[in-house]
């Protein structure tokens, strides 16, 4: 059962965000506030904008926001580039992560490790401090040693690419993990290893965003809150059990719902 962590402060609070992809407008008014310790879901139909939010929040320059403000932890990120952004504690995870030929994933991680530090006024890690802490992490996230040897999700698998990313998010330790989809594609076995993985994140100075157009990952990941988005707007917010009326009712009855209030 998901309890309460509300505080006084939200670690991330948006306001009337509104943003396009070229001349399409995709998100149309995005009223949100996340706490530390908190699991938002987000959940509705194809095209309802929960990927541009994730996306817009990220920084990602495919969109453009046309309106509203974002603040994390008090400042406003909107003009802030992506890095910087990845630098404060911002994490995304993509639907469909990218490959990186060439680029070995344990040094992928040494320098976002090492970024990240530097931004927050620490040194660098020695690279035997990384090893050990890099070693303690895969233990965690039960991904294969070989993996982070290879090039950055080059060859892997649907759910290798899944559970590599967790691994990202278990190593850079973001204070907001925002979560587009991380259970696209997965077996049972691999939604169970990446959903203990995002469960690890959870403390309560942290919070998550994830995305999902089913119900199946929340019987791994309890939500505090549960969010309907359509038309690029949340059209209804609840606890878990509304996941449950989406996974018995789908979207047609939100939709029917909204259109009742036009």
């Amino acid at each position: 059962m998901a309890t309460e962590t509300k505080k006084s402060t939200p670690l991330l609070s948006i306001k009337g965000l509104t943003a396009s992809a070229g001349d399409l407008k995709i998100l149309k008014g995005i009223d949100l506030d996340i706490y530390p310790g908190e699991v938002h879901a987000i959940m509705g139909p194809n095209g309802s904008g929960k990927s541009t939010l994730t996306n817009v929040l990220a920084g990602r320059p495919d969109y453009t926001v046309t309106g509203g403000e974002v603040l994390f932890e008090g400042q406003s990120i909107l003009g802030l580039e992506p890095e910087i952004r990845a630098r404060m504690g911002l994490f995304l995870a993509f639907q469909y992560p990218l490959e990186l030929p060439g680029v070995r994933a344990w040094q992928f991680l040494k320098a976002g490790v090492d970024a990240k530090r530097l931004h927050n006024g620490q040194e660098e890690m020695s690279a035997r401090e990384f090893d050990q802490m890099l070693k303690a992490k895969v233990a965690e996230v039960q991904i294969d040693p070989e993996l982070v040897r290879r090039a950055v999700n080059e060859g892997f698998s649907g759910g290798e690419k899944k559970r590599n990313e967790v691994l990202q998010m278990a190593v850079l330790d973001p204070k907001l993990a925002l979560l587009d989809e991380t259970d696209s594609g997965l077996d049972i076995d691999a939604l169970r290893i990446v959903s203990d993985g995002v469960n690890l994140l959870r403390s309560p100075d942290k919070a998550v965003v994830l995305v999902t157009h089913y119900q199946r990952i929340l019987n791994y990941i309890s939500p505090n809150h549960v969010h309907v988005l359509y038309d690029g707007r949340i059209v209804r917010s609840g606890g878990p059990e509304l996941a449950h009326e989406l996974e018995e009712k789908g979207y047609d009855w939100i939709k029917d719902l909204v259109d009742a209030t036009v």
